[in-house]
């Protein structure tokens, strides 16, 4: 990293250290899946199915692609898997090197950095695809969109899949009621056994936040909202439950935006001052 981390920055770095030093090993001593690009059962349901349904139709070959906090690699992979030339980063240096680690043991080609997403190391108008999956709402928005523009592409592919609440929903969510008596007996249900994988300054995207990032994206393909009542009352690992809740958020339409707690949008950006 150039300059130093800021506190948040820090906070985040600790918290990841931890998580993925424990899992290093385990992860590796793993075979990894490709079930969501070979499997031709698509779980239409699912926000990441969807998203990876509609990147198999994208002509990846050849083509930049940056993966915004990587992780430890999962999306990288699947998309240098699509032949597409990748460059992930992510802020924490323990999952680079496990990002690096599954790369090489899948022989596959990937350019993995450690960085912020605020302050990126890339040159301008260097990616034709940007994909950020549940990052954006660890990160400054509107520094992070605005390094995301200058890397890209005019006309560049970007792919959002983050976790969302609308403002009059998260007053819901935050009421006493909620927060402080229902959250705490329904989060062992919803994430199992263990403390979940929620860093301390992570926040959902409201509608605000997403209003900062579709600025970019004048040209929108699709805007698709997922999870009424999985992952906040129900866990997702009932495929039935799960499609019935994805029914239920389509037949109510505009109404989405209001109870969703995911959100998926792909759109071309605009290279202009946001």
């Amino acid at each position: 990293m150039s300059e130093d981390p800021t506190e948040r920055q820090r906070r985040e770095i600790a918290y990841q250290q931890a998580h993925f030093r424990q899992k290093h090993a385990a992860r590796l001593a793993q075979p990894f899946s490709y079930d969501v690009l070979d499997n031709p059962k698509r779980n239409w349901w699912n926000a990441y199915w969807q998203m990876f349904s509609y990147l198999k139709t994208c002509a990846l070959e050849g083509k930049t692609a940056l993966v915004v906090g990587c992780g430890e690699g999962d999306d990288a992979l699947r998309l240098a898997r699509l032949g597409a030339e990748v460059y992930a980063f992510d802020l924490s240096p323990e999952a680079i090197l496990l990002a690096r680690a599954l790369a090489e043991r899948e022989n596959l080609s990937v350019h993995f950095n450690e960085m912020p997403a605020e302050r990126l190391n890339y040159t301008d108008s260097f990616f034709d695809l940007v994909l950020a999956r549940d990052i954006l709402h660890h990160v400054d928005i509107a520094h992070t969109v605005a390094e995301l523009v200058r890397v890209s592409k005019p006309g560049a592919l970007w792919v959002i899949n983050e976790i969302y609440s609308h403002s009059v929903t998260d007053v819901v969510r935050r009421s006493r009621l909620v927060d402080g008596f229902l959250y705490p007996l329904l989060q062992k249900f919803i994430y199992g056994p263990g403390k979940p994988y929620i860093t301390e300054d992570e926040r959902k995207l409201s509608e605000r936040d997403i209003a900062k990032i579709t600025r970019a994206m004048p040209k929108r393909e699709f805007t698709k909202h997922f999870n009424f009542l999985v992952t906040r009352l129900i866990p997702d690992r009932w495929p039935l439950v799960a499609q019935i809740d994805r029914v239920l958020l389509i037949c109510l339409a505009s109404l989405g935006r209001f109870l969703a707690g995911r959100i998926v949008i792909v759109g071309r950006i605009a290279k202009r001052k946001i």
